[in-house]
C-alpha cells in the first residue's frame, strides 16, 4: 500500500501546519475555518470540498501534532457521517460549521443500555461528547440508526476533558430525532478514525519533543541522546508511533473507499491504546521531572494521548473487538 499523500492531501496538511502554528487554541479555530480548512472535508452542499475521511485524518493528526485544542473532531467526524448519508437539506445544514460560525458534535459512547429510539423520540446517555454545551446539534447513534438532535432539547451535563477543552454526558429523554439514513455503526467507525489520527499526530510532536530534548539535556556530562538506555527507549517510541500510523492510515483509506474498515480501525484503535499509550509514558519517563511542568508543552500531549485512549473504551476494549471480529470470520 502506497502510505504517500498525494498532491490535494499534501497541500492540506501544509496550509493546516501553517494555520496552526500562526495562532493560540481561540485564533486557530478562526483561522481553520477561514482558510477553508474545515470545509474541506464537510459536503459540498454546505460550501465544503466534499473531501473524505482521509482528507479528515490528514488535517486532525495536525492539530493532534499540535495539540491545538478547539473543536476540529467533534465538527469532521459528525461532518463525515452527515455528508455520507444525510439528506441535501442535512447536507446544507452544515454551511455555518463550515464558516466556523456554529459547532456540530457528535455522541456514541452509551452510558449503561444503548440509545433507544421510538417513534422518532430518543432515550439514553451519552458520555464524553466533545463541546457538548458549545454545539447546536448533537448527531447520535440508536439502536435503529443515526439522529440529529438539537443540543437544547437535550440535559448537558458538563464533563471537561483531561485536554482540558469541554465535554459532557448528554441525557435524551424522549428526545424529538431527525434520522440521518445510515447505519449506527458509522458514527462509531468515523470517531473511531478520527481519534486514532489526532492521536497519531499527538505521539509524533511528543515524539519530536523528546528527541530534541534529549539531544540537549546533559547528565554526567554527556546529552542523554549518548546513552545506549536512552537511544533504545526513544527508538521504541519511534516504532510505536510508525505502528500507529501504518495502522491508522490503513483504515482511513478503506473507510474512504468504502471498502469494511472495522478490523482496520480497530487494529488502529489497539495500538493508540497499547503501544501508543505506554510510548507516551516512555516521553515522560525521558524528560523526567520537567514532563511535568504545566510551562512545558509535554504535559499536553500525555493528557491528549490519555483522553484518546480513554476515549476508544482502553486496550481491553480493543482486544475484545479484535476477537469478535475474527470469530466472526
Amino acid at each position: 500500500m502506497d502510505f504517500n499523500l498525494d498532491e490535494t492531501q499534501g497541500e492540506l496538511r501544509d496550509l493546516a501546519r501553517d494555520v496552526l502554528s500562526r495562532d493560540d487554541d481561540a485564533g486557530s479555530w478562526k483561522a481553520f475555518a477561514q482558510a477553508g480548512l474545515l470545509g474541506a472535508a464537510l459536503p459540498e452542499e454546505a460550501g465544503g470540498a466534499g473531501l473524505g475521511a482521509v482528507e479528515m485524518a490528514v488535517l486532525l493528526r495536525e492539530t493532534g501534532q499540535r495539540v491545538t485544542a478547539m473543536p476540529a473532531l467533534a465538527c469532521l467526524v459528525a461532518g463525515q457521517v452527515i455528508g455520507r448519508y444525510g439528506t441535501a437539506a442535512q447536507k446544507a445544514a452544515l454551511a455555518p460549521v463550515a464558516e466556523g460560525s456554529e459547532i456540530v458534535t457528535f455522541g456514541w459512547r452509551d452510558v449503561g443500555a444503548p440509545t433507544r429510539e421510538e417513534g422518532g423520540r430518543l432515550t439514553g446517555r451519552k458520555t464524553m461528547v466533545p463541546y457538548a454545551s458549545q454545539a447546536s446539534r448533537i448527531l447520535v447513534s440508536a439502536d435503529t440508526g443515526l439522529f440529529l438532535v438539537d443540543v437544547e432539547a437535550t440535559a448537558v451535563q458538563e464533563m471537561p476533558f483531561s485536554t482540558g477543552e469541554p465535554g459532557a454526558v448528554v441525557t435524551l429523554d424522549g428526545t424529538p430525532g431527525e434520522r440521518v439514513d445510515g447505519p449506527a455503526v458509522a458514527l462509531g467507525e468515523h470517531a473511531t478514525a478520527g481519534i486514532t489520527a489526532t492521536a497519531s499526530g499527538v505521539l509524533a510532536g511528543a515524539l519530536a519533543l523528546t528527541t530534541d530534548y534529549i539531544k540537549t539535556r546533559k547528565q554526567f556530562g554527556r546529552a542523554l541522546a549518548e546513552f545506549q538506555a536512552v537511544t533504545v527507549q526513544i527508538a521504541d517510541v519511534y516504532i510505536a508511533a510508525r505502528a500507529l500510523d501504518v495502522a491508522m492510515w490503513s483504515a482511513v483509506w478503506r473507510l474512504a473507499e468504502g471498502l469494511p474498515a472495522a478490523e482496520d480501525l480497530a487494529l488502529a484503535a489497539y495500538n493508540m491504546t497499547d503501544g501508543a499509550l505506554k510510548a507516551l509514558y516512555t516521553c515522560q519517563h525521558l524528560h523526567g521531572g520537567i514532563g511535568l511542568d504545566v510551562t512545558y508543552p509535554l504535559h499536553r500531549y500525555f493528557a491528549w494521548g490519555s483522553h484518546a485512549a480513554h476515549q476508544l473504551g482502553g486496550v481491553e476494549a480493543q482486544l475484545d473487538q479484535i476477537g469478535a471480529l475474527c470469530s466472526s470470520n
